[in-house]
């Protein structure tokens, strides 16, 4: 098969790396990569909002299938642009893709089908939104209703930082003025993500991991992309997993089906297990970064017959195989981020990194240039390890960061301290 990834980051990198080693696919491509994709697949430069553009490159290369990893392509309809011009897509269509799209719409389907979530109320201005907010007090949840690249959302600790915040996003602090946010109650628990295949019809569990989501050591700072990840998450027993398909992802497939907007791709459920059990804190329409990096280092079985299934309706006897040691992930990033950084630093010793046993680096925001690996984004590598266990993955994960040279970058020194301390 020949096989188009969409797509430049880390996520990208670690399903170029699945991918690349089926026997499936006979030639594989990326749009538009990064220098670490570019090992694996031939890099293209495609303007992933120009889907006319995407479909020609598709149709002139012979593509067997388009994986589309960022959600925002998935959201502008892609999957439904590549399906008119008959190539096959793993991803939801732009209806479906409203479970990340917007969280107004979530949160109602959620309620309409008596899925375990947060209790809300959604507001298309800041008077009646403050007013909310204090009559509720805090801690309390703000969101801004669509895409925000994994940055609207508020967690205020007082009524002051949520009215702050619902200014913020309806006067453009996101980009854009918000047209409509989302007000719910602060879950108390244990936040954990989980992953299902779905193909209209049949979900199939795939996997659990936790990401640190905050910018410093002892989850402090800003809140990030992700700064690491581990899986599986030691919270998700066999039972807690059983009780996530049939209390959350069943309930949301069928419903979605009922609708005439059928859910194929991956749904990514951030989970909050609180005591009374799972509850949903929101849905994400691909895969996560940086969870990816660490489900696919787990992954034992051929991705590609599973993308395939998923868009042909074909998971009802469908199983994947999993190795059972734990993966984490350490997200090396450029200093200054999540606020301002420097681009173009060079980075070295990758390759000494790379011989440490059982660890990958996937990179997410890299350009080669002159024989030298430059730094071109804020998360700007993936440093990931297998072990027996997360201590295990942790400790060898390190000893490959700690042969990559770059003054200009940093890293957290805890990934995975919460499984570690679960461990002793």
């Amino acid at each position: 098969m020949n096989i188009l990834i969409l797509g430049s980051g880390g996520r990208e990198h670690a399903l170029a790396w699945k991918i690349a080693a089926s026997p499936l696919t006979t030639k594989l491509y990326c749009a538009p990569g990064n220098a670490g994709i570019a090992q694996e697949a031939a890099c293209v430069a495609l303007d992933l909002a120009d889907h006319a553009a995407v479909i020609a490159f598709a149709k002139n290369y012979g593509i067997d299938l388009v994986v589309v990893g960022p959600e925002a392509p998935l959201c502008a309809g892609i999957v439904d642009d590549l399906e008119k011009a008959s190539i096959k897509a793993f991803g939801p269509g732009k209806w479906a893709a409203r479970l990340e799209g917007s969280k107004g719409f979530t949160k109602d389907l959620c309620k309409a089908n008596n899925i375990p979530t947060a209790a809300y109320q959604r507001f298309k201005g800041a008077a009646a939104a403050k007013d909310y907010v204090r009559a509720q007090g805090a801690p309390i949840v703000v969101k801004a209703d669509g895409l925000a690249a994994g940055k609207g959302v508020v967690v205020a600790e007082t009524v002051k930082e949520a009215e702050d915040a619902i200014d913020m996003m309806f006067g453009g602090g996101l980009g854009m003025p918000a047209w409509e946010i989302v007000i719910e109650e602060c879950m108390v628990g244990e936040e954990a993500s989980f992953f299902a295949l779905c193909d209209g019809e049949t979900a199939i569990a795939l996997a659990s991991a936790q990401d640190h989501k905050r910018v410093f050591d002892g989850d402090k700072g800003p809140n990030t992309g992700g700064m690491g990840a581990y899986s599986p998450a030691p919270i998700m027993t066999a039972e807690m997993n059983k009780r996530v398909m049939d209390e959350i992802i069943h309930p949301t497939v069928r419903a979605l089906k009922a609708m005439g907007a059928p859910y194929k791709g991956v749904l990514f459920a951030g989970l909050m297990i609180t005591a009374k059990g799972p509850q949903l804190i929101e849905y994400n329409v691909r895969f996560g970064d940086p969870e990816t990096q660490v489900l696919m280092m787990r992954l034992m079985s051929d991705l590609v017959p599973a993308l395939v299934a998923a868009r042909d309706g074909q998971l009802k006897n469908f199983d994947l195989r999993w190795y059972d040691d734990a993966a984490l992930t350490v997200v090396m990033a450029a200093k200054g981020y999540p606020g301002a950084y420097q681009k173009g630093t060079p980075i070295k010793g990758l390759e000494a990194a790379a011989q440490v046993p059982d660890v990958q680096v996937f990179h997410a925001g890299t350009t080669a240039e002159g024989g030298k690996i430059l730094a071109t984004g804020g998360r700007v590598l993936n440093v990931c390890a297998r072990g027996k266990t997360v201590r295990a993955a942790q400790a060898r994960a390190y000893e490959a960061v700690d042969k990559i040279r770059w003054p200009g970058g940093f890293c957290r020194r805890d990934i995975g301290w919460r499984a570690i301390e679960r461990e002793k």
